[in-house]
């Protein structure tokens, strides 16, 4: 049976998943507990397995781990020789990438004493194709069950951070998340959601949901998982996707992302840990107004907490979807400063 869902469905889809939606934002505890309560699931074993070999003077490890009963997540490790306690810089990829993408990253963390690791995010990689993720997308949309865009990816990055802990090469009270894009996006709510998290750089991904759904600019992120997206549209039986038809596909896909979990409200969540935010100042997946608003939010939070100088916010002039060379060296700048290798 095809599904058309109606505002009073969408409205139903929301109290049951986070609690109605009220005027008065939520306390940040309340926040966090809501969003874990959605992607919450039995914790596993993680079974770690590993293996070691040589990358030039770089020590390489592959390893992977339960993330849950059905789901073994691979990674990458780079560090220079040697087993004393480092601090660890984590780097997630966009949607299409896959772990060995984010090797330069790596080596550049790696050099300068960090742990630096990456892994392949829900049917990205090893763990899939852009047709078996679109797939997935869709069959959310329109049977329920997992969340692959973006929630169960974090869910998968809570458990590294549980398996990083359990390294005796590790600090645990000095690991750092990036990401870009998608990976961006992953790495805000990971953040926000769990403080072991010592310092963030999402890149090209934070912004507000909730302010492109308001002046219909959401067609550049939803362009991201397009397969996805207009498989769940024909499910609905729906001629032409508009707004209202978006705000329900993200309260099946990723519920509350641009209500509860809006960009502006898991920013604050951060504070007061370390958190510089990349953005493009022409970038169509994340709109500059909607990223303001996030930075506006953050700044706010920062300053009240009298850490002002913990967040930082660069906008890359004349710039897309896209992190400069200059951002970069930004990127790593920061990682030094606040987890000190």
């Amino acid at each position: 049976m095809r599904i058309i869902l109606n505002v009073l469905s969408v409205c139903l889809i929301i109290s049951t998943l986070v609690g109605d939606v009220i005027a008065e934002p939520l306390p940040p505890a309340s926040v966090r507990a809501a969003f874990l309560k959605i992607i919450d699931r039995p914790r596993v074993e993680l079974s770690p397995e590993t293996k070691r070999q040589s990358l030039g003077e770089l020590t390489q490890i592959q390893f992977s781990f339960a993330s849950e009963a059905s789901q073994r997540v691979p990674g990458i490790l780079l560090k220079l020789p040697g087993d004393s306690r480092r601090p660890v810089v984590i780097v997630m990829h966009g949607t299409g990438g896959k772990k060995e993408a984010e090797i330069a990253y790596l080596k550049q963390f790696a050099e300068r004493g960090f742990i630096a690791v990456a892994i392949d995010g829900r049917y990205h990689g090893e763990r899939g194709t852009q047709t078996d993720y679109n797939a997935a997308i869709a069959h959310t949309f329109e049977k329920g069950g997992e969340h692959p865009l973006y929630w169960d990816t974090v869910w998968d990055v809570m458990r590294l951070i549980d398996y990083l802990q359990t390294r005796d090469d590790v600090d645990p009270k000095r690991i750092g998340l990036m990401g870009i894009s998608k990976g961006g996006i992953e790495t805000y709510f990971a953040s926000a959601v769990d403080e072991r998290i010592a310092a963030s750089v999402p890149c090209i991904g934070v912004q507000s949901f909730q302010w492109a759904l308001e002046h219909d600019a959401w067609q550049g992120r939803v362009g991201t998982i397009r397969k996805g997206f207009d498989a769940a549209v024909r499910s609905a039986g729906v001629g032409k996707a508009d707004a209202d038809f978006v705000r329900a596909f993200y309260d099946r896909v990723v519920p509350g992302i641009n209500s509860t979990f809006d960009g502006p409200v898991m920013m604050t969540l951060i504070c007061p840990r370390p958190l510089l935010i990349i953005n493009g100042d022409t970038d169509d997946k994340t709109p500059l107004e909607g990223v303001n608003l996030c930075a506006a939010a953050a700044k706010k939070a920062y300053g009240t907490a009298e850490v002002g100088e913990k967040f930082r916010q660069i906008v890359e002039l004349k710039t897309g979807h896209a992190v400069t060379p200059e951002s970069q060296k930004a990127v790593l700048a920061w990682f030094v400063k606040w987890l000190v290798p």
